[in-house]
């Protein structure tokens, strides 16, 4: 594990796991059949899209937990500011 121990190998899945998350979570769950695109355009101006943000950066930090605890300390840290523009925007939208 140790050689694949690296901030880049965290940081692109922290990014990318939020966006995926969503998708998952607007095409399950949500009750309109609208494009993902459109999903958020219509949940924008909501308190809905800024707890679908927080939600889906649980993920991330389930594995910064799994990684953390495994002393993989560079993917740990890779994914957690991976995760950091998603939990800015949560905290700061209108």
């Amino acid at each position: 594990m140790e050689r694949f121990n690296h901030f880049l190998y965290g940081f692109v899945p922290g990014l990318l796991l939020p966006v995926l998350f969503m998708w998952i979570y607007l095409n399950r769950l949500y009750p309109v059949d609208l494009p993902f695109p459109e999903a958020l355009r219509q949940l924008y101006p909501g308190v809905i899209l800024e707890k679908l943000l927080l939600l889906s950066v649980m993920p991330n930090l389930v594995l910064v937990y799994v990684f953390y605890k495994s002393d993989s300390f560079k993917i740990a840290s890779g994914m957690l500011i991976g995760a950091m523009p998603y939990l800015v925007s949560s905290f700061f939208m209108l």
